[in-house]
Formats: structure tokens, C-alpha cells, sequence
């Protein structure tokens, strides 16, 4: 098993060598992923396992993806997207342009999920949604836009159950087992890398959402990326957040107003 002082000279090689920066990262979170993947991957010793690291191209890209968490779904908790449907979207409509910020957005479902809301609404056409990652490997997935089939009877549920009325297959093709979401939902996308732990901000949004990415993050982490959405949201714009987080100890929690009972606050 990888030891305490193991997983600081692992964070400090991945910072040193490719610009990683995991030092805000929860040390319970990162040592259980990083234990998971010595295990499962059968390495010998932390000589081996961290030597792997530094020469290995190709590992350090699955170590990034096993490290970084990728669990995301289309539509995830409808009610936090029927919110969005009937609170967020008619108040952010009346802008001449919509500026939607998904931060680590993983394989882009969300993503995916909020271009539809956006045409539902007949926004899509001014609206332009920035997805951003640490990890490229899950922005190069999410950008084609492609998805198994055998998730879409429950991202089928999940929208039904968020408000929305239309044949959940007509925004897709399938083909075989996989399926491709429309293609007019693509141009009005911006897939990045960005890294919370240590990029600024890069425009200014009317609405971000950062959801089940802070609680991998220790408390000054946390802090930090409130600032930096503070800093990029104008005026009345809004910051959604995963289920189990809050914003309601940071820094900046003075600055923004709870909607009900959804993880959703708005820039006062």
C-alpha cells in the first residue's frame, strides 16, 4: 500500500515533471485512488509504480483519469435540472448572450444536457457553453459528442423527470451500441483544459456549474475556486453546485443568495 509521505513525493513528481497541481486535493480522496490503481495495476513497489510515472507517457494519462473522478450522467438529479429549466434559464434568456461556464465537466454529459435546455428555450442559437477539464483525455470524449446506448433508457428517465416533454431520441443517432448527439449542439461549445487548483479566470459567465468537483477539494482549495467563480460571474448570474456541496463557509458566501433548497446561488 502507498504510504502518507508516498503520495506526497507522487503529487510533488506530477507537479515538478507535467504541471499536475493535486496539492489542494483532499489527501484521503487522492490516496484512496491512488492505492486503487497500485493494487489494481499490480506494481511490485513504489520505486516501480513512481518510475512508471515518470517515463511512461501513456500511464500517466490513465493515472490522471484514474485520479481525477469521471462519474457524471445526463440529466443527473432532474430536480436540480428542473431548476434550472424554470428558475435559471427564463431569467438569464433576457441577455443578448449567454455565456455558460461547465467546470470540470468530465466526459461532457452535463454538457450535453444543458445544450438541450438551452434549445428547448430557443437560447441555443445565443448562447455559447465552455467546458473545461484537467484531464484531456475525457474533453477529447466528451467533444464527439458520443455516449453508450445502454444509458439512454435512464438519461431518457432523468430528462422526463427534469421537465422535459420531447422524444428524448430525437437528439440522438444510434448506431450499434453507441449513440452521437446532434451535431448543432457542438458549434455552440468550447471544450478546454483548466485547472481550478491554479488557472484564473477567462471570461464572464451568467451561469457556472461546478458540481461533485469541490469535495475533492481541502477547504483552501475550495476557498480558492470560490474566488475565482466569484470573480468570473457578473451581476445576478448564478453558480450550481453538486449535491453534497455548499459554498455557505467560503470567502465569498456574502455575495450570493440560495434558491430553495437546490444547490444554486445567485450573485447579489
Amino acid at each position: 500500500m502507498i504510504q502518507d509521505e508516498e503520495v506526497e513525493v507522487l503529487i510533488n513528481d506530477l507537479f515538478e515533471l507535467y504541471g499536475y497541481d493535486f496539492t489542494g486535493y483532499s489527501r484521503a480522496s487522492i490516496k484512496r485512488r491512488i492505492n486503487r490503481l497500485f493494487i489494481l495495476d499490480s506494481f511490485p513497489s513504489f520505486a516501480e509504480f513512481r518510475y512508471r510515472l515518470k517515463v511512461d507517457s501513456a500511464y500517466l494519462k490513465r493515472f490522471v483519469e484514474e485520479i481525477t473522478v469521471n462519474v457524471t450522467e445526463m440529466f443527473r438529479d432532474p430536480l436540480f435540472y428542473k431548476t434550472l429549466r424554470e428558475e435559471v434559464i427564463p431569467n438569464i434568456a433576457t441577455k443578448p448572450f449567454i455565456r455558460i461556464w461547465h467546470a470540470g465537466c468530465s466526459t461532457g454529459e452535463e454538457v450535453f444536457s444543458m445544450a438541450i435546455l438551452l434549445q428547448e428555450a430557443n437560447l441555443l442559437h445565443k448562447a455559447l457553453i465552455y467546458a473545461t477539464d484537467i484531464n484531456p483525455n475525457v474533453l477529447e470524449k466528451a467533444r464527439k459528442g458520443i455516449f453508450p446506448l445502454s444509458q439512454m433508457r435512464q438519461y431518457s428517465e432523468n430528462y422526463i423527470s427534469s421537465g422535459g416533454r420531447q422524444d428524448f431520441s430525437s437528439y440522438y443517432t444510434a448506431n450499434y451500441d453507441r449513440v452521437k448527439f446532434d451535431e448543432s449542439f457542438a458549434t455552440r461549445m468550447i471544450f478546454s483544459t483548466h485547472n481550478l487548483v491554479c488557472d484564473g479566470s477567462f471570461n464572464e459567465f451568467d451561469l457556472i456549474l461546478c458540481r461533485n468537483v469541490l469535495i475533492y477539494f481541502d477547504i483552501p482549495l475550495q476557498n480558492r475556486v470560490f474566488e475565482l467563480f466569484d470573480a468570473s460571474l457578473d451581476t445576478l448570474a448564478y453558480l450550481a453546485l453538486g449535491s453534497k456541496e455548499t459554498m455557505k463557509f467560503s470567502s465569498v458566501t456574502s455575495n450570493f443568495k440560495q434558491l430553495g433548497k437546490e444547490k444554486i446561488w445567485r450573485k447579489m
